[in-house]
């Protein structure tokens, strides 16, 4: 598949199958619970009136369709504004379970033996005690909030519950990634930085 250079994208307009598997991949769905998380995704964007809505108003509300009661937060210490300000905003709805990427202070040696000293980060992302806490909490749906690359992977792994994300970390960009990709400029820097 070559998605990402198709001009036409009829798939998106019109039922027209580019795989020639539509049946097989269908099949994908017929598990009850994914049939559940599908329904309760479809329209979310728009409220019953037409109004678009925020991430975190969609994800209040899909929460709501999928009955969950206890949501985890697993933010960056260089997010910590906004993992406080969510779960300040969600405690009045929802249990609460939130952890921070520095939980349990480990050192990087600790992690990794042998990765080179680095007094500028003495204390490690921990990605995995993070999913293992909201584990051990039982969260319904889990919630990131500007984890790392490959600390974001390693959480998503060992999430037992679902998981989504509101905030993507972009040191450069603040926090919008996808900022790159609709300015001319960054395309023809990040171009160059590529080759």
């Amino acid at each position: 598949m070559q998605c990402g250079k198709c001009k036409q994208m009829d798939c998106y307009r019109e039922e027209k199958d580019c795989t020639g598997r539509r049946d097989e991949l269908a099949a994908l769905y017929a598990d009850p619970e994914k049939q559940k998380i599908m329904r309760a995704a479809f329209g979310l964007e728009v409220d019953e009136s037409g109004r678009l809505l925020t991430r975190v108003e969609e994800i209040v509300r899909f929460a709501g369709r999928m009955e969950y009661r206890h949501l985890g937060i697993a933010f960056c210490a260089g997010c910590s504004r906004e993992g406080a300000a969510l779960h300040r905003l969600l405690e009045s709805r929802f249990t609460i379970t939130s952890v921070c990427c520095s939980v349990c202070g480990m050192g990087i040696e600790t992690v990794l033996p042998d990765a080179p000293g680095d007094s500028d980060h003495r204390v490690m992302c921990n990605p995995l005690a993070q999913a293992e806490i909201l584990n051990r909490a039982e969260t319904d749906l889990n919630i990131v909030i500007g984890l790392c690359v490959g600390h974001d992977i390693l959480f998503a792994g060992e999430s037992k519950a679902p998981v989504t994300t509101l905030v993507v970390k972009d040191r450069v960009l603040v926090n919008n990634p996808a900022g790159v990709l609709g300015s001319f400029y960054w395309k023809k820097i990040l171009s160059d930085r590529l080759k």
